[in-house]
């Protein structure tokens, strides 16, 4: 049962939540953390409704796969109860901050998924929510479950990964700290101990770590990985992992229709820019109760999916949703851009990033590219948890420093080109050759 907010138990952050709302430029932000990134479509509707009625109507898919509010007035404690009465709420107040639990958005009917995650994703969250220890954790603190699925994102780094293998035909976890599925594994454990596992390593994070400490690659910073993994081992028995290899995902399977692993479809389209409004929302959720099973899933690519459509409604949804205003195809340039809030709504922004980047894709349209760029209007690189390829970093209004992403470098990567306008980025991309940053 959702418990109604309460200001002595609310802890500070400086991150919106649904029980605090934050207040940027364009009015106060609540963030509404979905479990496995999934909501039904009776809740889509309350969220759409709430937008509306206490706020500016904006709301964001984010890049963990929930969504956020934007621009709410005064009345916050209304917009607060309406999505409490929707189910939307964590299972105790001091349990929100907490759940932060990424699954693949096609966990359960991914076509490559090694088995369901989802059962152990509801054990986990329940465990964060209730054990209130876990309270101490920091909001930003992250764990991510990967059964193998092609459509999955491993480039967020976590606090703690686990991601499906199988062996010797039983189903296991490998696991690491500070990372992603894609590292070299600190171990693994059979699947039925996953759930003890993920217990384990955020009790000995918290037995360890200092106040200041309050991500996992702060504490290793000071703690050897060996000294952690053999403090580890005296909770948890766990075995070495050798010849680990994680599939990469495919890139694209967010959008457009992919089948699932029975005889059915999902259909997935990208909010542009990372923004709906709540008629986008509310007829999303009704196309997904006409066509779909009544739930809608978003991703950490800022898109969401219907899941379980017949394979005979999949062109009339993916077209509804067009007509909708969201991008239905990996070649719309505007489809491979991210851009944060920008100075419309941040105080700490240098440009008007989302004003840019459609600047930007109209250009790329122009001249027949599709690029993965991404522009921040600070440092601070809100809007990716990731390096793209490409990053634009605002230095003044209108005007970005181009990065490359080069793995030996640290932050956005190599400096390419100083105090670009759009449109002279446009002229320089035009005049390079194709690279590996072409999506």
């Amino acid at each position: 049962m959702n418990e109604r907010p309460s200001s002595s138990v609310i802890r500070p952050s400086g991150c919106p939540g649904l029980l605090r709302v934050v207040q940027a430029l364009d009015g106060g932000i609540c963030r509404i953390k979905l479990d496995g990134g999934a909501i039904q479509a009776d809740q889509a509707e309350a969220v759409a409704s709430a937008a509306e009625r206490f706020a500016g109507g904006v709301i964001e898919a984010t890049n963990r796969g929930n969504l956020q509010v934007r621009g709410i007035g005064l009345e916050h404690a209304a917009l607060i109860e309406q999505l409490l009465a929707a189910g939307l709420g964590p299972r105790t107040p001091t349990g929100d901050d907490v759940r932060n639990l990424m699954l693949s958005p096609a966990a359960g009917i991914d076509r490559q998924m090694l088995f369901d995650t989802r059962p152990l994703a509801e054990q986990i969250l329940v465990t964060l929510q209730t054990h209130q220890r876990f309270h101490e954790l920091s909001a930003k603190f992250a764990v991510q479950l990967d059964g193998g699925e092609a459509m999955a994102m491993l480039e967020h780094h976590h606090d703690l990964w686990l991601s499906a293998l199988v062996h010797d035909g039983e189903p296991w976890l490998a696991f690491g700290l500070a990372g992603t599925p894609l590292d070299e594994p600190a171990g693994r454990v059979p699947l039925a101990q996953g759930h003890a596992l993920v217990v384990a390593v955020l009790e000995l994070f918290l037995d360890l770590a200092r106040p200041d400490q309050i991500r996992m690659r702060h504490l290793l910073a000071e703690i050897p990985m060996d000294e952690f993994m053999a403090q580890l081992t005296r909770r948890v028995p766990l075995q070495a992992c050798l010849d680990w290899q994680r599939d990469m995902s495919n890139d694209g399977l967010h959008i457009g229709v992919h089948p699932q692993h029975d005889d059915r479809v999902y259909v997935g389209a990208a909010a542009p820019l990372g923004r709906l409004d709540a008629v986008m929302l509310r007829e999303a959720a009704q196309l997904a109760r006409e066509k779909g099973d009544g739930s809608l899933r978003f991703t950490p690519w800022q898109s969401l999916l219907l899941p379980n459509v017949c394979i005979e409604d999949a062109d009339e949804v993916l077209a509804q949703l067009q007509t909708l205003g969201l991008l239905v195809s990996v070649d719309q340039p505007l489809a491979q851009l991210i851009a944060c809030t920008g100075s419309s709504g941040c105080g700490k922004a240098l440009a008007d990033t989302k004003a840019d980047a459609r600047q930007l894709a109209e250009q790329l349209q122009r001249q027949g590219q599709t690029l993965k760029v991404h522009l921040s209007g600070c440092p601070r690189s809100c809007a990716a948890a990731h390096v793209a390829p490409a990053t634009l970093l605002a230095v003044a209004p209108g005007r970005y420093n181009l990065y490359f992403r080069d793995a030996t470098l640290p932050g956005f990567g190599a400096l390419q080109a100083h105090n670009l306008t759009i449109e002279a980025l446009g002229h320089w991309l035009d005049a390079r050759p194709r690279s590996p940053l072409d999506a």
